[in-house]
């Protein structure tokens, strides 16, 4: 594999994944467990493979669920280091407070719930040959009723738009390259946004400095629980799991408990007579015996607080 020369990367892991409903109660959304390796540590691997080796995260939202999973990167042959965010900083405020620690002119920004496997080494020679500021990783829109899309015009993104807007577009897929300069002047300790903040003022300048590198390369995010699940299970059926999602460190099944498509995180415990069908289990959930349920997600109640969500003995329960 053509290494890259930019070996510094911002992987965005602040986010307080709201959309992940009680999910996001137990883990920040990079430390979601993808068929049995969490994803941001399949993140900060995919990046390593392509000898980009200095890498920070942002950290706001249960930090201590991604430090536990990397510490300091030595395992994965990277170097690991945190850009701590109170407040949230956002998009473009969190690239700004992490610019001492990254140190260099040009660097990765790699969203932190998002896996595909884009060619870094051919992505970072046309942002060079183009001199742009950003260059920013587009697929053809799948859903641009669900997503926002991104407006290129010889090779040059020219506007963003919003979910449903007529005609073709591009989905952006959670990796840019960019040169330091277009964060360095904003002050630093304030919330700011890239693509609806900072990235339009780049546009309206002028002729565009975000380049767009465009591709096919397939990916799967992680935003509702629904979303989790599916790209846990087809990361599985990639590896060779097929439906068989791996079960998290201490937990137990009884034998006669069925388990269909379902994700079950760490230190569970599920009684007799049990039947889950693409359910989400959190962490340290105990399954009553003999509970059928079908897509819905399972946490302990008592990590949710007063939240107003359904509950199930000692589980808070919501729709998948």
């Amino acid at each position: 594999m053509t290494s890259v020369h930019v070996d510094r990367a911002l992987v965005l892991t602040a986010g307080r994944g709201t959309r992940l409903g009680l999910l996001s109660a137990l883990r920040a959304k990079p430390a979601l467990p993808v068929a049995g390796q969490p994803l941001v540590r399949r993140i900060v691997g995919w990046l390593a493979r392509q000898q980009v080796t200095e890498i920070v995260l942002n950290l706001h939202h249960r930090p201590e669920t991604i430090t536990a999973i990397l510490g300091d990167g030595a395992d994965l042959g990277v170097r690991v280091r945190y850009s701590w965010e109170q407040p949230l900083l956002g998009s473009a405020g969190g690239p700004r407070r992490a610019l001492p620690l990254l140190d260099a002119s040009r660097f990765w920004i790699v969203n932190g719930d998002t896996l595909h496997d884009l060619p870094l080494a051919e992505m970072e020679a046309a942002h060079a040959r183009s001199g742009a500021l950003v260059t920013m990783a587009l697929v053809p829109n799948p859903r641009p009723e669900r997503f926002g899309g991104v407006i290129v015009e010889d090779g040059r993104i020219v506007r963003f738009v919003p979910p449903g807007t007529p005609g073709p577009s591009c989905h952006f897929i959670g990796v840019q390259l960019a040169e330091a300069e277009v964060f360095a002047a904003l002050p630093d300790g304030e919330p700011a946004e890239s693509v609806s903040g900072i990235y339009r003022a780049l546009l309206a300048r002028g002729p565009s400095p975000i380049c767009a590198f465009l591709g096919d390369a397939p990916f799967q995010d992680v935003g509702t629980p629904a979303d989790y699940l599916a790209t846990a299970l087809a990361v599985a059926r990639a590896e060779g799991l097929g439906d068989d999602l791996p079960w998290g460190p201490g937990t137990r099944v009884h034998a006669t408990a069925r388990l269909t498509r379902t994700a079950v995180w760490d230190d569970v415990t599920i009684g007799p007579d049990v039947e889950l069908t693409e359910c989400v289990v959190g962490d340290g959930a105990t399954v009553p015996a003999g509970l059928h349920l079908a897509r819905r997600v399972l946490v302990p109640a008592d990590k949710v607080g007063t939240a107003a969500v359904d509950r199930i003995g000692d589980l808070a329960v919501a729709a998948l």
